[in-house]
Parts: structure tokens; sequence; C-alpha cells
């Protein structure tokens, strides 16, 4: 193979990458805006995930909700156990206890449908957004309190 041969061959290889630039940059000029097939990638990809996460997330606001119930029956335990304190009974009365739900958005009223020297059984059931959601607080002396929620 001559030097010139090469040089040929070279210069050809050269123009041919040249030419192919050339057509690439015609291209990219021509192509403005995302293809039909890319933007229907995009929409379904955007559904499958609104499909799965919308679920999940009104059932977190679901248990955020019933949150604030637990923390009123919180309240209702601890007033049970000053009351407790005093009379070595529980009671089903809410004048005895003093709670009140003032402030709250979703639980705004309880039942203590039980008591005796034992434990006590107190139930809040939400309003508004929260209808439909029950919490319930069963408390004895020798197991403590459970906490069971309905509606979630």
């Amino acid at each position: 193979m001559t030097a010139e041969t090469l040089y040929g061959m070279i210069t050809t290889v050269k123009q041919f990458q040249g030419g192919g630039e050339k057509m690439l940059k015609k291209i990219r000029r021509n192509r403005k805006g995302f293809t039909l097939v890319e933007l229907m990638t995009v929409v379904i990809i955007v559904g499958i995930l609104a499909a799965i996460s919308i679920p999940i997330y009104r059932a977190q606001v679901k248990k955020a909700m019933a949150a604030e119930g637990a923390a009123l029956l919180g309240s209702v335990l601890t007033a049970e156990k000053v009351y407790y304190a005093e009379h070595s009974t529980y009671t089903t009365n809410k004048a005895n206890l003093g709670v009140e739900a003032v402030g709250n958005k979703y639980f705004t009223d309880y039942t203590v449908s039980s008591a005796d020297d034992n434990g006590f059984t107190a139930t809040t059931t939400g309003t508004g957004d929260a209808t439909g959601i029950t919490v319930t607080m069963t408390y004895t002396n020798a197991a403590g309190a459970t906490i069971s929620y309905s509606g979630l």
C-alpha cells in the first residue's frame, strides 16, 4: 500500500464522516418537540403512579385523623386514672372526668360505655371527613390500655 492510497482512504473516510455529521445536524435541526409515543409513555407512567399513590395517601390521611381520636382517649385515660385514685373505681359520667374535646376537628365527643373498679371502655367516633372512623380504648388494671381502630 502506498502513501497516496492511504491518503486517499483517509480523505474518503473524513468526507464520509463530515457528511454524516451534516446529516445528523439536519435531522436534529428539523426535530422539534416530542413524538406521540414518547408523550403517551409519560402519560401512562404518570397514570400508573397516580393509581398506586392516591389510595396510599388517603389511607395515611385517615390514620392521621384517627390519631386525633386516640389523643382524645388518652386524655380520657388520664382523667379516669385520676378519678380512680380518688374513688377506687372508674366512671361513665363525663362530667366527673372534665375532659372536653375543644379544638378537635374530627373527634369532638366520646362515650365511656362501661366502667367498674377493674377498668373501663371508651369510644369516640369521627365527624366530618373522619365519618366512619371509630377509635375504642379498653383499659384494665391488669393489662393496661388497648386501642383499636375501625373504619380505616
